[in-house]
């Protein structure tokens, strides 16, 4: 651009000699800046009226005003909500769908007074979003929000960079396209020569002194740079072509992207997403695999069929992570290449040197996708400890017992559903921020490789269950369970917790029912369906179902009556706040309201936080209290089954009374939920939608929590599928029920606006 005379404009520029992040680096510009002025991200095209965005600054006589726009998906924004005049009352940069209260969002267009400037400290690193706009909030700055309308896209990934191309043909984003319109939606630069047999479908551009071949079809959504060679009977359809491109005779694009200077010779084909950078050669009939990403300056040998991208790669904004983990069907969506790499993304963000504890329960398909991970480990340097045949709980206890660095845990569930997850130091889940990292190594294929004589064998840990098992009971008093003679219904899956299970019962000398899963159908029951049957016809003082990975437990009392997740919840918090006085339960935000009641009874604090396992784990940690000999651990009582059932039957032995009895001590509550499909585009229209109309008392820790006199309604996006759950506790069951349904139906009516 020059000093940018040519443009009619005077440009002037400020150098970070270190980054300074997105405040920081504006703050170079300070002695520049002495009177209201724009910020404009340099990735965003947009159509909107900024004269209009200043006009409204003026009128409000705001500090910063922040353009906004509404978005189908806002995850990957800065999420802003606002009151009816404009002023900004909250944001939250890149949330999940469970703190999503609205769809819209930050475009990194601003307005701003220069004396903002002060507050951004020198050669600092110093983000808008993320520190100057909570300090101007703090401090009580008036900042707005303008809701723009017109065409916005932030181009931060390959896909959004293609359909910027295709919203510009379509004439969704109000730019003018430059050369001649030949035909309607046919643009064409200075000095193009088209044969009269090529056929063009419309919408495409064409730039200058471009030859288009006989017989040549290029289809609607395709842009073709200037000095470009398309040979007879290339096909190009929703294809960018940069300039000086070469496509050989018969050469095939389908959705592709090539950069400068790329020469696809005769019979050469690239399929959707996929990229060739610059100065790359495709020879005759290489195949280009959908989503395949060539680096520059490569070549490409005929007849290669090109199904991993070569050396290198560029942000692809695609998620891997779900709400617990990695899952996928076996040798489907999982199999062992995806897996080594993985491995070595996860290992190239730990960084080399880094011990990984790896486990996986006894099935085949969990052990070879193990192994694929542990390679991937190796050849980014880590140090690898092998656990053998675990189940999650031994897996996390291994990673906080052992001092590593983190943890993988691969399961298996239904025959061939696997899911990988990743543990950090303390053995809980990793947070949103690691995963995002271990996605962009993976993507981006950017991590290093060590050499050779840098990789070293996997050390062996067989013996994990006895040290689980003695730690497990060692604060425990033993003997009084044992004197107790608890007569004990079990379920399990005996491929992964066959070794384990039968240890703890005889550990505790418990008399053991167990589920013959071959002759009584339990398998095709749901947990506790069958199962009371039989722990009233054995005369089994309890029953426990556990789950495959042993991390879930369902209890049944010895009158056939089912104890769910909250009641267990209740309970468990019942047992901390008894045991520790005072002491603080973590629970999630769905928890019963009953909790803070026994709470207040035993001087404790309730301390809610998201549903997800990776939020509500690290929690734990952050408010743990000090263990002593007779303190029961919350983590393990709420994230390992077998240390909830043994501290519950401690519990029932030292207070000498029944399941039945412990659960009928707890305050009576009534809660219902259901869940409601929910389009993706919709779901932040719908949190936006339930807090414009709130006039209660409302909490947005995770999804939209609404409080009334009799009870609350919670609505939670879901973060895996199209669909949104509802949650409610109410004095009675009707009342339960009748705010879910309320609130089912606002949903519904909502995500139709």
């Amino acid at each position: 651009f020059g000093d940018g005379s040519e443009y009619g404009v005077n440009l002037q520029y400020f150098v970070e000699e270190t980054p300074l992040g997105t405040a920081g680096s504006v703050k170079n510009g300070e002695e520049f800046l002495d009177q209201p002025f724009l910020v404009i991200s340099g990735d965003a095209l947009t159509d909107f009226d900024l004269s209009e965005v200043i006009r409204f600054h003026r009128e409000k006589e705001a500090a910063v005003t922040i353009v906004l726009t509404q978005v189908e998906n806002p995850l990957e924004y800065g999420v802003i909500i606002t009151d009816r005049e404009g002023r900004i009352k909250q944001f939250l940069e890149k949330p999940s769908w469970g703190e999503v209260f609205s769809d819209t969002v930050n475009t990194g267009i601003y307005v701003i007074q220069p004396e903002v400037l002060k507050l951004i400290p020198e050669k600092t690193k110093f983000d808008f979003s993320k520190d100057l706009f909570p300090l101007l909030l703090e401090k009580g700055y008036p900042m707005y929000g303008c809701v723009t309308p017109g065409y916005w896209c932030d181009i931060g990934s390959l896909a959004q960079y293609r359909q910027a191309h295709y919203d510009i043909l379509s004439g969704a984003a109000r730019l003018e396209i430059p050369g001649k319109e030949l035909a309607e939606g046919v643009w064409v630069g200075d000095d193009t020569e088209i044969d009269p047999d090529a056929r063009l479908e419309p919408p495409i551009f064409i730039g200058d002194n471009v030859k288009v071949d006989k017989n040549v079809f290029i289809s609607s959504f395709s842009v073709i740079g200037s000095n470009s060679i398309m040979d007879e009977d290339a096909s190009l359809k929703k294809s960018i072509v940069w300039s000086n491109v070469y496509i050989g005779k018969k050469g095939t694009l389908r959705g592709a992207t090539v950069c400068n200077r790329v020469k696809v010779k005769s019979h050469a084909a690239i399929y959707e997403g996929a990229v060739v950078g610059d100065d790359t050669v495709l020879d005759m009939y290489a195949v280009v695999k959908p989503g395949v990403k060539i680096w520059p300056n490569k070549n490409v040998e005929k007849g290669t069929v090109l199904s991993e991208s070569l050396i290198w790669g560029t942000k692809i904004s695609k998620n891997i992570f779900g709400t617990n983990g990695i899952m996928g069907e076996i040798n489907v969506d999982i199999t062992p290449e995806f897996a080594s790499k993985l491995g070595a993304a996860y290992g190239a963000c730990i960084r080399k040197q880094g011990q990984v504890a790896v486990g996986a329960n006894g099935s085949g398909p969990s052990q070879m996708i193990k192994n694929a991970i542990t390679t991937g480990l190796l050849s980014a340097g880590c140090h690898v400890l092998d656990l053998g045949y675990t189940v999650a709980p031994l897996g996390r206890y291994a990673v906080r017992t052992l001092g590593v660095n983190g943890g993988v845990q691969v399961s298996i569930f239904d025959g061939d559903i696997i899911r990988i997850t990743f543990f950090n130091e303390k053995g809980a889940n990793i947070l949103k921020a690691d995963e995002r990292k271990i996605e962009n190594a993976f993507f981006r294929e950017d991590f290093c490789r060590v050499t050779g004589n840098q990789v070293s064998l996997p050390s062996i840990f067989p013996d994990i269950i006895n040290c689980y098992l003695k730690d497990l009971t060692s604060g425990l008093d033993v003997r009084t369970i044992s004197r107790n003679g608890f007569k004990i219904f079990i379920q399990y899956d005996n491929n992964n917790l066959g070794e384990l299970v039968p240890k703890v019962l005889e550990e505790l000398g418990c008399d053991a029912v167990f589920a013959q899963n071959e002759n009584d159908g339990l398998e095709h029951q749901g947990p506790g369906m069958n199962a009371a049957h039989y722990v009233i016809k054995a005369g089994c003082d309890l029953g426990a179902i556990f789950s495959e990975d042993g991390e879930q437990l369902t209890l049944i009392d010895n009158t056939g009556r089912t104890i769910d997740d909250n009641m267990i919840t209740a309970l468990v918090s019942l047992v901390m706040f008894k045991a520790n006085q005072p002491c603080t339960v973590v629970v999630p935000v769905t928890a019963s309201s009953v909790i803070d009641e026994i709470a207040a009874l035993y001087k404790g604090k309730v301390i809610r936080t998201k549903t997800a396992r990776q939020f509500l784990m690290n929690k734990v940690f952050d408010n743990q209290v000090v263990s002593t000999q007779n303190t029961y651990k919350q983590y393990q009582l709420q994230f390992d089954a077998f240390s909830t059932f043994v501290t519950i039957l401690d519990y029932l032995a030292k207070e000498k009374i029944s399941l039945a009895q412990a659960i009928d001590s707890l305050p009576r509550f009534y809660m219902a939920g259901k869940e409601i499909e929910c389009p993706w585009h919709a779901k932040g229209t719908v949190m936006r939608r339930l807090i414009e109309e709130q006039k209660r008392p409302a909490d947005l820790i995770d999804g939209v929590k609404i409080y009334h006199e009799n009870g609350w309604a919670l609505v939670l996006p879901d973060s895996d599928e199209a669909l949104c759950r509802v949650y409610s506790e109410g004095m009675d069951m009707e009342i339960a029920e009748d705010l879910t349904t309320m609130y089912v139906n606002k949903v519904n009516n909502f995500k139709k606006q």
